[in-house]
C-alpha cells in the first residue's frame, strides 16, 4: 500500500525512498528499478566522469530518474550540469558544498532542486537558496558527511523549516527506518547502503558481499581512504567505510600514510581496480547489521513500503500507557 506524503506528492511518485546517488554505484539501471519500482531513483553524478554520466543516464531510459553530484567537484566542471540539465531531469540533487551558483540555473530548468545537509545552518541556507526538497544526513550514513546522527537531527530540521519537505538519510535499511523517520517528522527516507546490495546496483559483487556479511561494529570514519586515492575532501568531511586490512593497519597513522602517499597510492588504485576489498574501501553506513541478502531493487522497496505500512498502522495497537490513576 502506498504511503502519501508531501514528497510523493511533489515527486509524483508513489513510494515516499529515494536512491542515494552513490558514485558508480547507482548507475542508470539501479536507479531505474528503484523509479519503476515506486520510488525515486537518483544517478550518482560523484566526482564528474563525463563518459561514465551519460553512459548512466542512457541507461536509465525512459524512467523517471534524478542525478545527484558532488557539489565542490562538479563545481570544477559546470558542464555536468548543463549536460544533465539538457536530458530534463525531474531533480537534481545537491550535496557538499554551497548551491549558490548553481540553484538558479536549475529552478529555470524546471528541475527540482534536492539539498542533502548535514547541518541546521545548511538546511537554513539551502532552504534560503531555492531548495525544494531537503535530506537530512546523520553521520551513520556509509561515505562523506559530517558528525549529527540521524536520529536527532531529523526532527531538528523538521521543526527548523517545516514548510521544506524533507527525506532521512543515514541508518535506514529496512521499513522500520521509514516508519521511524516518519514519526520524526520527515517525509520519506534516502536510502544508500540497502540499494548498494542490490542486484541492479554496480560496482563488484565482491563488494556487496562484504556488506552482507558485514555489521555496524566494522564501519569506521575518518579520512584514510580519501588520502590513499588522493582525493582528500574539504573539512569538516569523513567518510564511512567498512574495515579492512589497510584501515587496520593505518588508523590513527594519517599524517605517516600522507608521508607514504607517493608509494599507496599506486597500490590503492590497483586494488581498487581488482576489486581487493582487503585494501580497497567498501563505502557502506552502519544498517549493514540490517541487510542479510542481495535481492532486486523493487525487492527492497516492496519489503521497505509493506514493513513500514504494518508498523505505521498498527502502532496504536503495540503500545499501552500505563494507568496510574
Amino acid at each position: 500500500m502506498p504511503i502519501a506524503t508531501r514528497l510523493t506528492e511533489l515527486l509524483g511518485i508513489r513510494h515516499p525512498i529515494l536512491l542515494a546517488p552513490m558514485d558508480l554505484v547507482s548507475g542508470g539501471a539501479l536507479a531505474a528499478a528503484v523509479s519503476q519500482a515506486g520510488g525515486f531513483g537518483i544517478i550518482g553524478g560523484g566526482y564528474g566522469d563525463e563518459m561514465w554520466l551519460t553512459r548512466a543516464m542512457d541507461a536509465a531510459g525512459d524512467a523517471r530518474v534524478g542525478v545527484g553530484f558532488i557539489t565542490w567537484s562538479m563545481a570544477r566542471q559546470p558542464r555536468l550540469l548543463d549536460l544533465t540539465l539538457e536530458r530534463r531531469p525531474p531533480a537534481i540533487m545537491l550535496s557538499f558544498g554551497d548551491i549558490r551558483p548553481h540553484a538558479e540555473k536549475i529552478r529555470r530548468s524546471g528541475a527540482l532542486l534536492i539539498c542533502q545537509v548535514q547541518t541546521l545552518h545548511q538546511a537554513r541556507d539551502a532552504a534560503a537558496n531555492g531548495a525544494d526538497i531537503l535530506v537530512a544526513q546523520g553521520a551513520e550514513a556509509g561515505g562523506h558527511g559530517i558528525s549529527r546522527s540521524t536520529f536527532p537531527f531529523v526532527p531538528a530540521v523538521a521543526d527548523a523549516l517545516p514548510g521544506v519537505p524533507l527525506a532521512a538519510g543515514g541508518g535506514v535499511a529496512d521499513g522500520r527506518g521509514l516508519a521511524a523517520a516518519l514519526m520524526l517528522g520527515a517525509d520519506g527516507v534516502l536510502v544508500g547502503t540497502r540499494f548498494f546490495a542490490s542486484q541492479e546496483a554496480g560496482g563488484f559483487a565482491a563488494a556487496k558481499d562484504h556488506i552482507v556479511a558485514a555489521d555496524g561494529d566494522r564501519t569506521i570514519r575518518g579520512i584514510l581512504f580519501d588520502i590513499a586515492r588522493g582525493n582528500v575532501w574539504p573539512a569538516p568531511y569523513s567518510g564511512r567505510v567498512l574495515r579492512n586490512e589497510f584501515s587496520d593497519r593505518w588508523q590513527g597513522r594519517e599524517a605517516e600514510l600522507l608521508q607514504n602517499q607517493a608509494e599507496e597510492m599506486p597500490r590503492y588504485a590497483a586494488a581498487r581496480a581488482n576489486g581487493d576489498f582487503s585494501t580497497a574501501a567498501v563505502i557502506a553506513g552502519e544498517a549493514v547489521d540490517l541487510i542479510g541478502d542481495i535481492p532486486t531493487a523493487a525487492e527492497i522497496v516492496e519489503r521497505m513500503v509493506n514493513q513500514a505500512t504494518q508498523l505505521l498502522a498498527g502502532a496504536s495497537n503495540r503500545y499501552r500507557v500505563a494507568d496510574r490513576s
